[in-house]
């Protein structure tokens, strides 16, 4: 335990921030995986998901939780499977129909 005055208030603003950044960082993730989940089944919210799931990694980057490297490789993962979903669904659509359009 600290004896100095300044170390012994060094400590409880380390307590405090580190229960700030907990949070961000677990709301980071929640969202995240709601996201996710929801580009994966298909779900007509995955694009509000995605938008909220952005939104918290750039105020976790602003807030100095995450680097803003990782803030812009964690959007680019996002959104680099969220066009693969995309890529996927309209493929399993195309294949239904094989129509001349020339005809």
């Amino acid at each position: 335990m600290a004896n100095i005055k300044s170390q012994i208030k060094r400590n409880r603003q380390t307590v405090k921030r580190q229960a700030r950044n907990k949070a961000v960082r677990s709301e980071l993730r929640t969202r995240t995986k709601r996201a996710i989940g929801a580009i994966e089944e298909d779900a007509e919210h995955a694009d509000e998901a995605l938008r909220l799931a952005i939104k918290r990694i750039d105020k976790a980057a602003a807030k100095g939780v995450i680097h803003k490297n990782q803030a812009a490789n964690r959007k680019s993962r996002l959104m680099k499977r969220a066009a693969s979903a995309n890529v996927d669904a309209d493929e399993a659509v195309d294949d239904g129909a094989d129509v001349d359009v020339d005809a």
